[in-house]
């Protein structure tokens, strides 16, 4: 899967939406750009920033451009390099929950899913006035996907020059 993929299901007291690219680089590299919260917002462009670490147990502040609003979900559920849970608020009322899955392939990419969970008496009330989680969704999974392989390129980390006199590229290592 070379796009992302993107599903929503919705219903009269909730709502899943989920994302789903293949990446081409190891789990842990995504993994460290997805548990970096200083780091997040220089890769992707629907977070202007976090404040808090995101390790199990911690409540983050998530900013995200263009409002006012705070998110500030706790998270929870970590598996190193394969899953964590972000979610805020009350099942019955109003809870969102956001999943990150990230699934090792053979060939030695991996497979990312982001899927949230909106639920509750609220929010039959308010679903109408929620933005459109697809193109949020896709630019989420397509910055990750962007950033991932250029950190899990060979090139990345090599130091090189260009010699001017013989256009030869000089790597040092």
């Amino acid at each position: 899967m070379k796009e992302a993929k993107f599903i929503q299901i919705k219903n009269s007291f909730s709502m899943l939406c989920k994302v789903e690219i293949n990446i081409q680089a190891k789990a842990g590299v995504i993994w460290s750009l997805l548990t970096d919260a200083e780091g997040f917002p220089r890769w992707n462009s629907t977070v202007s920033h976090i404040d808090g670490q995101i390790r199990e147990g911690e409540r983050i502040n998530i900013h995200v451009p263009g409002t006012k609003r705070t998110f500030k979900p706790t998270v929870s559920d970590v598996v190193e390099n394969e899953y964590m849970m972000w979610s805020d608020g009350v099942a019955l009322i109003f809870k969102g929950s956001r999943a990150f899955q990230l699934k090792p392939c053979d060939n030695g990419s991996t497979d990312f899913i982001m899927e949230e969970r909106f639920q509750g008496l609220v929010f039959a009330m308010v679903k109408r006035l929620l933005p459109d989680f697809r193109l949020i969704f896709e630019r989420y999974a397509n910055d990750l996907k962007l950033e991932a392989e250029r950190v899990a390129s060979p090139t990345h980390n090599l130091d090189y020059t260009i010699a001017p006199e013989s256009a030869e590229i000089a790597f040092n290592n």
